[in-house]
């Protein structure tokens, strides 16, 4: 029976049976997408709505009548930990007459998971006595491919997919949002720009793949070497953009000092024979009046005048 139709029996309701008045609510919770169960206090099945039969594949024969705590629903949570049988959202409820809202996931009678929001409500009598509890679960399935499509497209909108650092556009953008700090709070910045000496060597002595493997080598190392709070990302080619937040001069020497020197004494695997490369680096703290463009084109001169100076090391300014 259709939503609609039901809905007009309604003004019949208050002149119809005590038998009538549960046909109409059954045919009303049947034509929900919703899956709606009923428990008592022990947790027994008493009422399964049509919703419930197609989201799980269960029949009201073969769920009436059972406990949930039996688990043939295998209820988990996002880390597969059973709630079934410990950490109920209905037994709670039971308990302390309480609603709850949940993400978890149930076992489809034909084997598989299916994500579902599950929404807990007690059931209590006129004076408030807890008589058991109703839970009506909705699929989210969609939703769950629709997350996993944006974290996907954030992925390749915003990472290098050789090295798995920030790309160049996700950088620059952390680049202005660190000049908006600055500007406001004055908050310290310091800026590295590092580029791979003789990489175009690399490539054309032992081709692109050892190319790769020495980006993503020194890459690895840079991400590990610098702090938790910095970000370094690949800028283009064989150059990375290191930002760096709350350093003085002294730290930013010290932590580009750093970098250098454990890259110089990292290797990258070529047909397994190890290569070194070492980095070429320009250092620069954010100066007042400074844009997102100005700070970065300080450092990539500073690093190119180490570049002039010899290469394999920093220059600061």
């Amino acid at each position: 029976m259709e939503l609609v139709a039901a809905s007009e029996d309604v003004r019949d309701l208050s002149e119809s049976t005590e038998d009538d008045r549960f046909s109409f609510h059954k045919k009303l919770l049947d034509s929900l997408f919703d899956g709606v169960y009923f428990v008592d206090t022990e947790r027994k099945i008493t009422y399964w709505n049509q919703g419930a039969e197609n989201l799980t594949g269960y029949s009201a024969s073969e769920s009436v009548g059972r406990s949930c705590y039996e688990n043939f629903l295998a209820h988990v949570d996002g880390k597969g930990c059973a709630l079934c049988t410990g950490g109920c959202p209905l037994s709670k409820t039971i308990e302390d007459g309480q609603r709850r809202e949940a993400d978890v996931f149930l076992r489809h009678k034909l084997g598989h998971r299916v994500p579902v929001c599950v929404r807990v409500a007690p059931i209590k009598s006129k004076s408030g006595k807890i008589l058991g509890a109703v839970e009506v679960f909705s699929d989210v399935t969609a939703k769950e491919q629709t997350e996993r499509r944006v974290r996907e497209l954030e992925t390749i909108a915003f990472l290098d997919p050789l090295t798995s650092l920030p790309n160049r556009r996700h950088t620059e953008l952390r680049v202005k949002q660190a000049v908006e700090e600055w500007e406001q709070f004055g908050r310290a910045f310091g800026l590295l720009m590092l580029d791979i000496d003789h990489f175009k060597q690399v490539n054309d002595v032992y081709g692109h793949d050892a190319g790769d493997a020495v980006l993503k080598a020194v890459s690895g190392t840079l991400a590990k070497t610098l702090r938790q709070t910095d970000i370094v990302g690949r800028w283009g080619g064989e150059e990375f953009l290191g930002l760096l937040p709350d350093v003085s001069a002294g730290q930013l020497h010290y932590l580009a000092e750093r970098c250098r020197a454990l890259v110089e004494n990292s290797r990258a695997m070529v047909e397994n024979k190890p290569l070194s490369v070492t980095i070429s680096i320009g250092a620069t703290l954010f100066e007042k009046g400074d844009s997102a463009e100005s700070a970065i084109k300080r450092a990539d001169r500073l690093m190119y005048l180490s570049k002039s100076r010899g290469r394999n090391q920093t220059a600061i300014g």
